[in-house]
Parts: structure tokens; C-alpha cells; sequence
């Protein structure tokens, strides 16, 4: 009994032993030999490459303030950024490819795999390695260390897949989508203006100490009072707006645009005299939309019933955004001249169909 305990001791400190010697060599960060795949701080990095072999290429870049920009013009998406990060920290080397399937793999790597190149705080290039595609019957990924001979099969443990799209390559993947983010404290004013509709038109103003007024077609407006309530409440709608995602380079997307109505345009100033300019636009109804079937009586039937165009940024960018996000944005003018109602809310959400 204590010769079985004792070889079973033996056994934990040698396997602990060549786990360390394999795994943990913690230089500069990051474990030695060919199987160094963990990144074990990746508060280290500041930069960090990703290229493909058609050309496809993301830089991503840490700023002070620990956010990250893409491409040295655009917000990072917060999301795939974590993603990334936690994936480099916990994936491990599971165990080196089989001799017999080495020059299948190195070649299929050759011309489909992503090359990771990897940056420090001072700007020096600390790593780079190639992750391929998905281990066949198992999870994992293959990668492969520059300069070294052996691709290994790499996992993060308890996760079930393979690793590449956790390294998106597309800058869309990468964008940060924030239509508008602005405090109400920090908003000067809010134009909306609806080109089929110009009564319904309106702009929201508020100064220094707080106060808001609005102003809209007088024949709309006079002889009423003024709902602050309603207009102070309006301008905390422009919080956490997002798109869905962008259509930039989407054929035939600039001819879409040119023939099919805009909805309104919408201008948000902050007390820094900036302006967020959007205009959004019907989206023609398609196979996938809802009101397919069933109209909405809130919704042309010729027009998609869930999500608009949306053009912004001087007319940079196109994208997607969703109804349920910007329907409260869509006030009219006599709403701000209205009285409360109990059973009435002023940002009620259309019913969904």
C-alpha cells in the first residue's frame, strides 16, 4: 500500500514537473518552446495584426484608456475584443500533430490560416503564430509558432468548437456600432425632420442651466403649452443606440438608397457643438420579413416592418437598424404639446406582429 502510494506520488510530481517545464515558462509572458500558445497577461500587448492569405488584414491598437481602435480610425467592438483576449489567455497546446499527418497539415495551413502577429507596450513584436482550421474529430484548432517545425492542436478548455472565428478577420466583425451615446445632460439639441411628413418635424433644444424648449411648425404648436416633461424625457433616448450591423460595401445597396424614401434625419448636437448626423430609410420587405404575411399598420406594406437603412458618419457608412431600437426616436411635434395620459406612455414601442 504505501509502494502504490508512493509511486502514485512520484507520478504527480513528474507529470507537474514536465506540465511546468513544457507549459509555464513564463518568459516575457508567455510560455516557451513550440507550444507556446498562452498568452498568459495580455495586458502586455498594445497591438495586435491579423491577416489572412487573400488579403484581409485588422489591426487592432490599445489606447490609454485600455479601449482598443481598429485600423487607427475606428472604436473597437467591445465584444470580439474580450473574446479575443480571453481566447489567447486560456488556450492551451492539447498535443502536437501526428507525424503522419504533418505535411498534410503545414500544407493546408500554408493557404488557409490566419497569421496573429503579436505587440508589447514598447512596440516590440513579441509573437506571432498561424491558427488554422478545425482538428477533424476533435475540437481545437491547429496552430503553428513562426520559426518553429511542429503545428500543434490548441483548445480552451471547456470549450467546445475550433478557435479561428474567435480571430475575426472582417473590419465590420471588428466596428464598434454606436449610432448615438450621448447623455441628455450633454445634449444641445435634437432635429428631426421627416421629409414626407414636414409638420410632424421638430427640434428639441435645451440650454446651459437645463431648461428645454422645442420648436416645430407654428400652426402645429401654438395656442399649446409645452409637455417639458415629455421633452426633457426625449432627450434620454439617445443612450446606448446601436446599429446592427453595417452594409458598406453591399452591391447595389448605393442604387437601393437613391430610390427608396428616407423616413427622416435625425441631428444630435452635444454642448461641444459636435453633430451626430443619421438619416434613416425605409428598407424594401424581403423573403425573411414579418410583415410578409401580415401587415402592420404602422409600416408601408411595401417596406420591412422590423428594420431601416441607415446612412451616417458624412455619408461613410450604410447599415442596418432595428425598429425596436429607434421607433422611440421617432416623435412628432404636436406629441410635445400634448397633455399626459395614464394609459398612454410617451415611449411606447409599436406591438409586435
Amino acid at each position: 500500500m504505501q509502494k502504490t502510494l508512493l509511486y502514485i506520488v512520484l507520478l504527480a510530481i513528474l507529470g507537474f514537473g514536465v506540465y511546468y517545464f513544457i507549459f509555464n515558462n513564463k518568459e516575457n509572458g508567455f510560455s516557451s518552446s513550440d507550444a507556446a500558445f498562452t498568452i498568459r497577461d495580455t495586458g502586455v500587448l498594445s497591438k495586435i495584426f491579423l491577416s489572412d492569405n487573400s488579403g484581409q488584414s485588422v489591426l487592432l491598437e490599445r489606447n490609454n484608456d485600455n479601449s482598443w481602435t481598429v485600423n487607427k480610425k475606428y472604436k473597437a467592438l467591445s465584444s470580439p475584443m474580450h473574446t479575443l483576449l480571453e481566447t489567447m489567455a486560456m488556450q492551451v497546446a492539447a498535443y502536437p500533430v501526428p507525424a503522419n499527418m504533418h505535411n498534410t497539415v503545414v500544407k493546408d495551413m500554408t493557404g488557409n490560416s490566419l497569421k496573429v502577429e503579436l505587440y508589447g507596450k514598447g512596440g516590440q513584436k513579441m509573437k506571432v503564430f498561424y491558427v488554422g482550421g478545425q482538428v477533424h474529430k476533435d475540437d481545437g484548432s491547429y496552430m503553428l509558432i513562426e520559426g518553429a517545425e511542429t503545428p500543434y492542436v490548441v483548445k480552451v478548455p471547456g470549450f467546445t468548437g475550433y478557435l479561428m472565428p474567435r480571430y475575426p478577420i472582417k473590419l465590420e466583425d471588428w466596428r464598434d456600432r454606436t449610432v448615438f451615446n450621448i447623455p441628455p445632460t450633454d445634449i444641445k439639441s435634437v432635429s428631426v425632420q421627416y421629409p414626407a411628413e414636414p409638420l410632424n418635424s421638430f427640434t428639441v433644444k435645451q440650454d446651459a442651466a437645463g431648461k428645454v424648449g422645442v420648436d416645430a411648425d407654428p400652426g402645429v404648436i401654438s395656442h399649446f403649452q409645452l409637455n417639458e416633461r415629455r421633452a426633457k424625457l426625449y432627450l434620454t433616448y439617445f443612450e446606448k443606440i446601436y446599429c446592427e450591423g453595417y452594409t458598406n460595401g453591399t452591391y447595389g445597396m448605393d442604387s437601393v438608397l437613391r430610390v427608396t424614401p428616407k423616413r427622416c434625419s435625425i441631428d444630435v448636437t452635444d454642448k461641444s457643438n459636435k453633430t451626430a448626423h443619421v438619416d434613416i430609410y425605409w428598407r424594401p420587405i424581403g423573403r425573411r420579413s414579418k410583415n410578409m404575411l401580415r401587415s402592420n399598420p404602422q409600416v408601408p406594406d411595401e417596406y420591412d416592418a422590423d428594420r431601416f437603412y441607415a446612412v451616417m458618419n458624412d455619408n461613410k457608412d450604410t447599415a442596418v437598424v432595428q425598429i425596436y431600437t429607434f421607433y422611440k426616436l421617432f416623435h412628432k411635434a404636436f406629441e410635445f404639446y400634448e397633455a399626459d395620459e395614464p394609459q398612454k406612455e410617451f415611449s411606447v414601442v409599436p406591438e409586435r406582429k
